[in-house]
């Protein structure tokens, strides 16, 4: 039962099938599985890192190694505001320290650390996720009084804030998350949580990033899972992140962001629990997040989890906060990660990446606190077992397609051959892929009880193998093509060959079995009760 509960206790299992059972009782979210969209089909394996705190550049170097070794194919970096333009607006020179001891300060180029972490992560092969947030007390009248999360008095600093940073990495950074949990404290400042003041935030954001790189893509803030409904200032304060969500696009929020971004812990339950129970914080919380985008018209575009972990935090009273995110032990620990990452790939086609908290902290000086327990390697890099756990299972797994509809530059397809990019190059769904000489081949695993292909504008034909067997050969007129088709969810091989004027994808479409709809089965309870009813006033008459 653990595999539908995520609990792991009998009694938490029989309460867990039990509301399990009455979900279909409820409306549930609407997914649009099968709507198509950019930035979904990428690796899911991110991972938060706080490399800024790193002094020495041999540590961030063997962070991010050990990253790369682990099979992490992204890093969700901050680039605080408050360190980066420091002292006063355009000055980008930090003189806060004294770094030779000589009784005076040392001027450094501010972004230089910045400069290296990014050259560091590409060298490695990751992509950088850059976290904008965090202004320094000059923007605000009221300098860090009002808490050192509080946005600045004139947005106009923002966007140069912004637009400097994207101008600086475009090339080498195209992904910029701006601010994180907006819907709780403190992370809008000592006041109450804003979701149109945000919305005003992440529209300015949105402008700047596009006007210094039209193909950066703008994520919105992470937002914290919370069903509070007092806006705060103070500690248990904000703002459900469903009322949060809804005003965010009741202000016009759909324009300002590429990417809708959530945080997603294992609190009370691992990553298993598929109860649908909006007032209680689970793994399956993304989802009403997702119906929420569906109902504003945005199904076309994806979720990626900001941050994500259960908490193995020691039963030591010292610590303050043991609780506050669940406890699990460092074995649940280890198994749930992987877990909730196979879930992801394959029940959430809407999904792109899913950010492990944390990698590593710079020192042990937050061991007295809960949120340090998140970590996945000790400050003196000695792995915690979820380390080894992960880098078992993401090094080692095969990329499935699984039900959903399945962009042509998807991870989990390998193009062999001569091949050409179609249309945009972007990433966005105007784009295919193109053979361009006859043996040209795609490469695939799927998961479901069909595959369709859709395939570009240009006429050709294509050669398909499934499992090994024979081919046979397809003609195709830029309509859609069933490849595979079946009534049970199966796994299969399948290679797509190209012949006489090759072929080109534009997505591959993997469909579960039929199952009945929550109307037809609460149609066939009440027909059956109807049924028994007159079967009842019959026998009595007789």
């Amino acid at each position: 039962m653990v595999e539908r509960t995520g609990e792991e206790e009998l009694p938490g299992q029989v309460r867990g099938i039990a509301q399990r059972a009455t979900d279909f009782l409820h409306p549930q979210p609407d997914t649009a599985r099968y709507t198509p969209m950019p930035h979904a089909g990428v690796s899911p394996f991110g991972i938060n890192v706080f490399l800024h705190q790193e002094v020495e550049e041999q540590k961030r170097e063997k962070s991010l190694q050990m990253i790369a070794d682990a099979g992490f194919d992204w890093v969700r970096q901050e680039f605080p505001w408050e360190d980066i333009e420091i002292h006063g607006k355009g000055d980008f020179v930090d003189r806060r320290n004294d770094l030779d001891g000589d009784g005076e300060v040392d001027p450094v180029d501010a972004w230089a650390k910045y400069d290296n972490i990014v050259n560091l992560a590409e060298d490695h092969d990751l992509d950088v996720i850059a976290r904008l947030s965090n202004p320094p007390a000059w923007t605000r009248e009221l300098t860090n009084t009002i808490g050192t999360y509080a946005p600045p008095d004139d947005l106009s600093d923002w966007g140069d804030y912004v637009h400097n940073v994207v101008s600086r990495y475009k090339g080498q950074i195209r992904y910029y998350q701006l601010w994180n949990e907006p819907n709780v404290y403190p992370e809008w400042g000592e006041r109450p949580v804003d979701p149109e003041g945000y919305t005003e935030l992440l529209c300015e954001g949105y402008r700047r990033a596009k006007e210094a790189d039209p193909n950066a893509v703008i994520i919105s803030g992470a937002l914290a899972p919370t069903v509070d409904l007092n806006p705060g200032p103070g500690p248990g304060r904000g703002m459900s992140d469903f009322v949060f969500l809804q005003r965010m696009y009741d202000a016009g929020a759909g324009g300002c962001f590429d990417i809708l971004s959530v945080n997603d812990y294992m609190l009370w339950s691992g990553p298993t629990d598929h109860r649908m129970r909006p007032l209680n914080i689970n793994f399956s919380r993304p989802i009403y997040i997702r119906g929420i985008m569906v109902a504003n018209g945005e199904a076309d575009k994806p979720i990626w989890i900001g941050e994500m972990n259960s908490n193995a935090v020691p039963n030591d009273p010292g610590i303050e906060g043991v609780g506050n995110y669940g406890q699990v032990t460092l074995e649940e620990q280890a198994r749930y990660a992987p877990l909730a990452y196979q879930r992801m790939q394959e029940e959430w086609p809407w999904l792109g990446v899913a950010n492990f908290w944390f990698f590593k902290r710079a020192d042990d000086r937050e061991r007295n606190q809960a949120m340090y327990y998140f970590r996945m390697v000790e400050p003196d890099f000695t792995p915690m077992p979820v380390y080894s756990a992960m880098k078992t299972y993401a090094t080692t797994l095969s990329p499935v397609l699984y039900p959903g509809t399945h962009q042509e530059d998807h991870w989990a397809l390998t193009y062999a051959g001569p091949w050409e990019v179609a249309g945009s190059e972007s990433g966005a769904l105007s784009g295919a892929r193109r053979a361009i000489e006859e043996g040209a081949a795609l490469r695939l695993t799927f998961e479901g009880a069909s595959l369709t292909l859709v395939p570009g504008p240009d006429e050709g034909a294509v050669e398909v193998r499934v499992d090994g067997g024979a081919s046979r050969r397809i003609s195709l007129e830029g309509e859609p093509v069933r490849l595979v088709r079946g009534w049970r969810r199966q796994r299969h091989e399948v290679v797509l060959t190209g012949v006489e004027d090759g072929f080109s994808v534009d997505a591959l479409i993997v469909r579960s079995p039929w199952r009945p709809s929550r109307g037809l089965v609460l149609a066939g309870v009440g027909l059956v009760f109807v049924v028994v009813w007159l079967s009842t006033c019959i026998w009595r008459r007789r």
